[in-house]
Formats: C-alpha cells, structure tokens, sequence
C-alpha cells in the first residue's frame, strides 16, 4: 500500500537524494509525501512483467517517491539513470500525467544508487519503461485521490463531486477550486487509497502520455549546466589516470616511476590493484599516476617505464579467431532449438541456399569516456559517477572495500552515453580504491585511448544458415548455427557456449513459418572481456537473418519484401517454448509478451507503404528492408542507399516503423530510432575492433571512426504504431539490429555486391 509522509520544501531539480534526506524535517513542513512499496503492483491492470523476477525487482521492495510542498511544486524522485533515451523524463511524465499535475511545476531529482529501497536501478534491456509505467501511475493516482479527498471535506462536499484538474481540485457545482499545496498538508494526514481502489486515467484523459515533453535536462545540457562524471570537483581532490595490462589476463611485473614524477603536477605514482581475469566487473588493476590535474597525470603516464607478463591471451589474433570460428559453424554443434527434421528436409530439398555472415569486436565508444570521482575513509565512501547501474555499483564498491552497502553512497551524474558499457563500474571501484589508499577524494579520468583499448567489448560472432527450398519456391528447412564467445565469460571463467538470455535475441525465436528448424551453437573461447552492447547479440543474429530472407528472395526471382512477409506468415502467436527449454522472453512472461507473427507482419507492411517500397529509383541507388523482435518490440526498417563508382556510401533515407505498446514520449521514441540508424550507419561503414599478440589495434576515433553529421542518413522517418492498449516494450535499443541488414540489402540492390561481412571496409571499392 501507500504511505503518506509530511514533507520538507521540495530539493533542487537534478540533485541526487535518498529516502532519509527526503524525509528528514519531514513533520514540521506540512508537505504531502508518497513512498510507495510496490510489492502489491503486482497486481497492476491488464498485464504484468518480468520485473518480479528481478533482484531488488519492483515486487520485492522498490520505493519511488513524489512530494508536494506548500508552494504546489510537485518533485518527483527518477531512480533510472538518463544517458540521453529521457527516462529522467518519461516515467515521472507519467506520474504528473496521473496526478494531473501542471508539468511547469514539476522538479525531478535524481536518486542516489539504493535498489534495496528505489528497486532495481540497471537503466539497460531497454526495461524502464515496461517495468515502471504502472506503478509511476499508481502513485499518480493515489496522490490526486488524496487531494481530491481532502478538499472534498474541506468543502464538505462527496469526493465523486470534485476532480484534479492541472495542479487543482475543481468542485464544478460550485465553481471552487484549491491548489495542491494548499491541500498537501491536509491530504498527508488521510489514509492513503488500496492499489485496487485506484482509477487510472483513461487515455483519452492523458495530458502527456502519448503526447511528449522536451527532457527536463534540456537547457541544462544545451547551457553547458549538466553535470557529467568530468564535472565534479570536491576540496583537495587528487586526479589519476592509469595504465591498464594491454592484454587482457596479463599481469604487472615492474615499473619505473622517474619520469613520470619528473613532469610538473604529478604528485605520486602507485600500483593499483587488480583482480585475474574473469572477474565480473573488477578493474584490471596496473599503475596509477596521481598529480593536481588530468593534464599532468596523462604526460606522467605517458613517461612510465612498465614491464607486463601478457599471460594467456598474449596470442589472441582476431584474424586467426575470425577463421576459427567459421569453422565451426560449418560442423554439426549442440541443438538449441529442433522443430519438425531440418536435416532430412535440407536432404530433401530442390535447392539449398547458404550464407555465412560474420561481425567482428565493437567497443562503445560513448561520447564520454568512464570517469568517477571517490571520497573513502575507514568507515564510508562516496562516489559520484555516471553509472547505469547504480545499486548494482553500491553492491560491488561495498564488497570490494569491505564495508556494508549502507556505509556507501553513489551519485549519479548525467550520463554522455552509455550503450551498456557504464552498467560496468570497475571505473567506479578504481576511484574507490585508489581515494582509500591515498586518503583523499580521487577522480579516475579515463581518455579516449583507454575507452577503446579496455572496454567490455561486443562479442565477435560467425553465422551460418542454411534454407532448404521445395520446387514450389517454399522455403521447408531453415539450419542456423551462430558461434560467439558469451558475455557470460565475464562473469564465469571458461564460459564457452552463448547463454540463454544470447540465444533469445533473433536465433532461437525466429518468428518463420518454416516446418523444419533447427538452431545449433558451437562453442566459443573468449579471450578479452565480453560485456553487453546496445541491442547485444540482436545485432549478429539480425544481421543473419534477415541477410539470409533477401538472399532466398533473389534466389527465387522474388520481391524481398514478398519474400519476408511469406516466411514470417500468416498473423499468429509463435509457440517458441515448445521447443526451447527454458526459453527466454526478454525476462518477460510470454502470456503478456507473446511472439506475436501478426505485430511483426504489421510493422513491415507499414514501413514498406511508408517508404514507397518499389518505388523508382536514381541509379546505384537501391532499397533494403529487414524486420526484428527485440526486447519485446517489433522494428522494421527501411534503407534507400546510393553508392558511388568509388565504393563510397550515402543513405539519402531511411523509413523505421517501431511497434512498442503502450508508450509515453513519442519525442524519445523518435530521437532513439534517429540515433539507432545514425549508430547501425557506423557498425556496418567501419565498426571493428581487432587483436594482434593481445592487444587492441584501434585507439580512437580515427581508427576507429564513428559517422559524422555529414556521413549520418539525411532524412530519417519514424513511424510508431499506435499502442492499443498493448504493454509498454523497449525503445532504447531495439532501433539498431536491422539497420544493418536493411542496408546491406540495399546495397546488393543499388550494386549486386552482397555484404555478408562486416564493416564494409572497401568490399565496394
């Protein structure tokens, strides 16, 4: 149920805050204050999620928080971390929107990394939205019951007779009316309203669900305002970089500091600890130079002598492994999905077509590299970072120093991209250790060479399917193998064979009305650090897929769109558990989250009539179409491409049709499928990480390019599809895996070059 607290005038918008400080002085200040356990939303109307099965998952023991103070400024409490999707944004949107608040006098603060008390914090799995939309409305509601109810007795009136209208309680037989900050104090001393009782709003009574804000960051973010992990500054604060093993597993054996302490400004150079690999999220450890800025700390890195045993890896050669995977993907490997006899029917078959794809390391790359700032002593440490996962970091800083997580606070700052990889904090932990062993605040700023050269890169993976076709044209067999080392490595040292959560992302579930399936994964040795990326093995598995669909399609002399809408079939829900064991959804319940054929089917016939699918084109000009489920929702995409007579890519448009559910800020939605082509744009031209004795090849962005605004799609349409009432799905990432094949397809449309390898590199040259 819901409790009602008094309440302090509300803090400063984009401050940090825990449930003690927003609660303190509580009594004095007449303020009305929800904190709401939502172990009963469970119950939630007409769907439910995964989020129950989660550690610290809204069912166990999440708080969320919304104040009115005297004055009617309503602050809500965003416990997600913004990195530029807008969850600081959307799911307080969402809370105003039930509360009927005025948003112009609404202020959000951000909370600090608490999951026993906020719920699960990891801002990834593109999950905010679906995991949280209910009960953000929940409180909403019971807020303006309570508001409703206290005015009706102050009038003396029934409460049916009164309703919130923006930021007021209206009695319309009367014509009076009463601020929420007049009400507050009254509104607090009510019981506060059963989960069940509760009436949420219809959606033709929506004031910005489905309409759209601008993100509260905005003007902050555009003034130069916003405070990023780079921007904080506490008194006598040290300031580190450090050099890392530059191969993973590898060991420091000695070090010579002279230079280094020769350079104006650095103070002290010191061992940093490190754990072996794997490690979960563990620094690499190495030597750390200490100095009174970034500046000098950098050109003392830059003057150290240090000796490494590579270790293990040292051979680590990426052409070599490309070359081992491929291999064997070309053999029979374990089955994780076996419906009907795609053995007998590829025997069988007229004809059988085969296509082997192939994605390379990527690393993240966000805008702004990992930087943490440190404050420990004997008994506390604070941190101040932009974590994705701020629970999860209080969890691992508190393990590592030996202190209980209440003794440690995390701050999250803004976030300048993410991706997944700042749901890692071992940046976090080396600031931790290095503040305690000097006995001073320590920020660890990590450079752009660091980013790419120690990052918890995508996977590398190798695909291979086979489709078996009858004389009819009727595709009756489909073989996919798919070799990647596992981010699981990270976690579990030898880890070999893609997990389930892996395999669930565009293999095993592939949505085709085809009678003979079979999935198989060989393993696949990792030998540098695997961690999620954006989309995750989506982007792989996507790329094979839906590749492989225009294959078959200029095979037969077919359309690839005809082709695509024949194999995904007829509207249905797809019966995948079946046959997959354990079979995983996303986390979500398959009763709320069916694959449902007919959604996937709607998505590509939208986009193809937005796009004008078949219409005339300039020549060496070409368009793609590729469709994919990913974290519950349904994208298709649509690529017109030019190609020039030197090789050189344009994407004049793009067309992408987002079936996500239920949605909140259609703004967001918009602004993360531009990214996610501007993103998918980058992998498929130059994206690739390579190994050589060990050691990462790239360094930053000019070997490693990222596409530029004059490089990005000219113009990029999103079509989202109305929600009806559906659960809400993901939007952060489910943009990016068929962009690629989309592209690649129209390419081999503008030129008969087909791309089953990426990047494209000079393929087309």
């Amino acid at each position: 149920m819901l409790h009602a607290f008094p309440h302090a005038a509300s803090s400063p918008a984009i401050e940090n805050v825990s449930r003690r400080h927003i609660l303190k002085g509580a009594a004095a200040a007449g303020s009305l204050v929800l904190a709401a356990p939502l172990a009963h939303a469970a119950t939630a109307p007409t769907y439910k999620t995964g989020a129950g099965d989660m550690p610290h998952g809204v069912v166990i023991d999440p708080n969320l928080f919304v104040s009115i103070a005297p004055d009617g400024t309503v602050t809500i409490v965003a416990h997600r971390s913004e990195m530029g999707t807008g969850v600081r944004t959307s799911l307080p949107m969402a809370l105003a929107d039930e509360l009927d608040a005025d948003w112009a006098r609404v202020k959000v603060v951000q909370a600090e990394g608490n999951e026993p008390k906020y719920g699960n914090q990891d801002t990834d799995g593109s999950r905010s939205t679906r995991h949280y939309l209910v009960p953000m409305r929940q409180m909403g509601a019971a807020a303006r019951t309570m508001l409703e109810q206290a005015a009706a007795q102050s009038w003396n009136v029934k409460p049916e007779e009164v309703k919130a209208s923006n930021h007021e309680i209206v009695h319309a037989a009367s014509g009076r009316r009463i601020g929420y900050g007049a009400l507050a104090a009254a509104a607090a001393k009510l019981p506060v309203p059963k989960i069940e009782t509760l009436r949420l709003k219809d959606e033709s009574e929506f004031r910005y669900i489905g309409k759209g804000v601008p993100i509260v960051d905005l003007h902050d973010i555009t003034t130069g305002k916003a405070r990023y992990g780079a921007d904080v500054r506490l008194t006598d604060m040290k300031y580190a970089v450090l050099v890392r093993p530059p191969v993973v597993g590898g060991k420091l054996v000695s070090f010579d500091s002279k230079d280094a302490l020769a350079v104006p400004g650095v103070e002290q150079v010191v061992e940093a600890q490190g754990w072996p690999w794997a490690s979960k999220f563990q620094p690499l450890g190495g030597v750390a130079v200490i100095a009174r800025n970034t500046g000098a700390a950098i050109k003392g890195r830059d003057a150290l002598k240090v000796v490494w045993d590579d270790g293990a890896n040292a051979k680590y050669d990426s052409d070599a492994y490309r070359a081992e995977l491929e291999d064997s993907v070309r053999k029979p490997a374990p089955v994780v999905r076996d419906e009907g006899d795609a053995d007998a029917a590829l025997k069988a078959a007229d004809k059988v077509i085969t296509g082997e794809y192939y994605l390379p390391h990527l690393a993240h790359v966000s805008m702004e590299p990992p930087a943490a700032t440190a404050n420990v002593t004997d008994t506390a440490a604070e941190i101040w970072a932009p974590v994705q996962s701020p629970g999860g970091t209080r969890d691992d800083v508190a393990k590592t120093l030996g202190l209980p997580p209440e003794a440690v606070k995390i701050n999250v700052t803004l976030l300048g991209g993410g991706f997944g990889r700042k749901s890692k904090c071992d940046y976090a932990i080396e600031a931790a250790l290095l503040s305690r062993k000097l006995k001073a605040p320590v920020r660890v700023q990590w450079t752009r060479e660091d980013d790419i050269h120690h990052d918890f890169y995508h996977t590398v993976s190798a695909e291979r399917i086979e489709a078996g076709i009858e004389k009819s044209g009727k595709v009756t067999a489909w073989r996919h193998r798919s070799a990647a080392p596992t981010f699981m490595s990270t976690f579990e040292p030898g880890a070999k064979t893609e997990s389930k959560l892996e395999l669930a992302m565009g293999f095993v579930d592939v949505p085709f009305a085809i009678p003979n399936i079979r999935c198989e994964n060989p393993d696949a040795a990792a030998h540098t650090r695997i961690g999620w990326f954006r989309a995750v093995s989506n982007i792989p598995h996507a790329f094979a897929v839906q590749s492989m669909v225009a294959e078959i399609a200029h095979a037969l002399g077919r359309d690839p769109k005809d082709m695509l809408l024949e194999m995904i079939g007829p509207p249905r829900i797809v019966d995948i558990a079946k046959s997959v064991k354990d079979y995983w959804n996303n986390g979500e319940p398959l009763d709320a989250y069916p694959i449902d054929a007919g959604r996937l089917r709607r998505v590509a016939e939208h986009v193809a009539d937005k796009a004008e699918w078949g219409r005339k084109l300039p020549a060496r000009h070409g368009l793609g179409i590729a469709v994919h489920r990913s974290f519950v929702s349904y994208i298709a995409t649509v690529v017109e491409v030019a190609v020039d007579e030197k090789g050189g890519i344009s994407v004049p448009r793009v067309d992408t049709a987002i079936d996500c559910g239920t949605y909140i800020n259609p703004e967001r939605i918009r602004s993360q499928m531009e990214g996610a082509a501007i993103m998918g744009l980058s992998l498929v031209k130059s994206g690739e990480i390579t190994f050589k004795n060990g050691r990462v090849q790239q360094s930053n962005f000019d070997d490693y390019p990222v596409a530029r605004i004059d490089e990005s799609p000219s113009v990029t349409n999103v079509h989202i599809m109305p929600g009806e009432n559906r659960p809400p799905s993901g939007v952060g990432e489910p943009g990016v895996p068929p962009f690629a094949p989309a592209l690649c397809n129209a390419i081999f449309a503008a030129t008969g070059k087909r791309i089953r390898r990426l990047p494209i590199g000079n393929q087309l040259a």
